[in-house]
């Protein structure tokens, strides 16, 4: 959004129409806004539409900074205004935006689908056009997205990542391997990448290159609640029952009402012998909800 905010203010500076007291007020706005004011940008932007109602660039920015506060709604409204006076590609896009936000992904595609019409050549429409499919369950429809969004930039890697979440789904865990891996290249910084490949790897069955890279996911963010979860699968599946359980037992402390994580708990102590242990946790799993524990329960635990 940043490369859109200010690409439109530097046009508002050379806006014929626009009084110099309306473009002071504007200018004020957008360096609060790099300050990440934008409470103050926003006052300051109110002031400049005040002075020049017509301007619809003073609406464009004001949107992205109530959008930053994750005001989406009040976002909305000022990119509705601004297409009004002005229909640019920038605005479709980032209303298609604020609209995702919200959930509203049959309202943001129309919105995304107008950017790409007016510039056809606007990856992140694409990108973002491809996330709203992917959260419809149309996961070819994304990856068609993202692949026409690397071909506009072929470093863009969130999308190699996204393109790789969405193969995954489509049960093509090679190709979504072969994605994490670009963006792994890319970026190798970014712990979902590791934790993503690692789940694609275990569901070809190769547990312990899985745990490599959940062991990398958690280095780089100790409190991947999901990475510690699905390590502790991997040494279960391996039959490395302590292993299983120091993970479950991590995941735990992060996320303490979790009913799968109990349950998983409560198995890996049966298969330990811990019975009284494995049964409390079993209990734990269907009081939160984890309906799978009575049979457990039934059979070990009366």
């Amino acid at each position: 959004m940043k490369k859109s905010f200010f690409l439109l203010t530097t046009l508002l500076v050379t806006y014929l129409g626009l009084s110099q007291t309306s473009v002071d007020y504007l200018l004020k706005g957008a360096g609060k806004f790099e300050l990440r004011d934008y409470r103050g940008a926003i006052a300051d932007f109110t002031k400049a539409i005040e002075l020049d109602p017509e301007t619809e660039g003073a609406y464009f920015v004001r949107g992205a900074a109530k959008y930053e506060l994750g005001d989406y709604h009040g976002a909305i409204a000022d990119y509705n205004k601004a297409i009004s006076l002005n229909p640019i590609a920038e605005t479709y896009h980032n209303r298609g935006v604020a609209k995702t936000d919200l959930q509203d992904f049959q309202g943001a595609i129309p919105d995304f689908n107008k950017a790409i019409e007016l510039d056809p050549d606007y990856k992140e429409a694409y990108y973002n056009r491809g996330l709203v499919k992917y959260n419809l369950q149309d996961f070819r429809g994304a990856i068609a997205d993202y692949n026409k969004a690397i071909s506009l930039d072929p470093e863009f890697t969130e999308t190699y990542h996204n393109r790789g979440r969405a193969k995954a789904n489509l049960q093509d865990f090679r190709g979504a391997i072969d994605d994490y891996n670009t963006a792994i290249g890319l970026d190798p910084k970014v712990a979902e990448a590791y934790y993503n490949r690692g789940l694609a790897i275990a569901n070809l069955q190769d547990f312990r290159e899985a745990i490599t890279d959940f062991d990398k996911a958690i280095e780089l963010d100790p409190e991947h609640t999901e990475a510690f979860y699905n390590r502790g699968l991997a040494k279960f599946y391996l039959q490395d029952f302590r292993g299983a359980m120091f993970d479950f037992d991590k995941a735990i402390k992060l996320d303490p009402e979790s009913a799968i994580l109990y349950y998983s708990r409560g198995v890996v102590k049966l298969q330990l012998g811990l019975i009284n242990s494995g049964c409390l946790d079993l209990s734990k799993a269907e009081q939160l909800g984890y309906k799978d524990a009575n049979g457990l329960i039934k059979k070990y635990c009366q």
